[in-house]
C-alpha cells in the first residue's frame, strides 16, 4: 500500500498560510535537502483548487534552480475541486472525479511510490482527520507570523499523535513528523 504524506511550512504560532510572507532567511540547506528527499520519493501529488490555481500560474514558466519546478511540472497531479471544470491546462493535471476520500483510498491501494498532498491546507486537514494521511511533517520556522490560516482550528476533535521523527536545522527550524496513533 502506498503512503500519503504532507508537509507544511509552519510558524511558531501555527500559521501555515503564505509562508513566503514570513519564512524570510530561515529556509536553509537542510530544509532544501528535506524537500529534495521528498521529491525523490514522491511520484504522485494531490492539490486543492486554490493551490492548483496559484501553482499552475507560476510553475510552468518558472525556472528549475532548486529542482522543484521540474518535479512539479512533470509529476501526475490530481486536483480536488468542486468548482473547476476539466480538462486542466497544466501538464499531467487532472480533476478528481467523485468523492475525495474514495479516490485517495483507491490511489493508496494502487501501484506506485509515495503520494504527497501539496498546495492545499484544507485538503491536508481533511485527509488528516479522515485518517487517510499517513504522516504530517511540520517545518516550524523561528518566526511568529501573527495572522493567517492555521492547520488546526478551535473545535477540532481531540486527536492523539505519535512523533515519528524530529530534527533541527542550522537556522533554527524544527522539523517534526507526526502520525495519528
Amino acid at each position: 500500500m502506498r503512503t500519503l504524506t504532507a508537509g507544511l511550512f509552519h510558524s511558531v504560532d501555527g500559521v501555515v498560510e503564505s509562508p513566503d510572507q514570513w519564512q524570510f532567511d530561515s529556509f536553509d540547506e537542510e530544509m532544501g535537502g528535506l524537500l529534495g528527499a521528498m521529491i525523490e520519493r514522491v511520484d504522485t501529488v494531490i492539490l486543492g483548487r486554490v493551490g492548483y490555481e496559484q501553482w499552475s500560474n507560476y510553475w510552468p514558466t518558472a525556472g528549475d534552480e532548486d529542482g522543484f519546478g521540474g518535479f512539479i511540472n512533470s509529476v501526475p497531479k490530481h486536483v480536488a475541486s468542486r468548482t473547476l471544470a476539466g480538462p486542466l491546462a497544466w501538464a499531467n493535471a487532472s480533476l478528481i472525479d467523485g468523492d475525495l476520500d474514495d479516490f485517495v483510498h483507491d490511489l493508496k491501494a494502487s501501484e506506485g511510490g509515495e503520494i504527497a498532498v501539496v498546495g492545499g491546507i484544507s485538503i491536508v486537514r481533511h485527509l488528516f482527520f479522515a485518517g487517510l494521511l499517513d504522516s504530517l511533517t511540520l517545518m516550524t520556522h523561528p518566526v511568529i507570523a501573527g495572522s493567517g490560516r492555521r492547520m488546526f482550528e478551535p473545535g477540532d476533535p481531540l486527536t492523539k499523535l505519535e512523533l515519528r521523527s524530529l530534527g533541527r536545522t542550522s537556522k533554527g527550524n524544527a522539523i517534526l513528523e507526526y502520525a495519528r496513533t
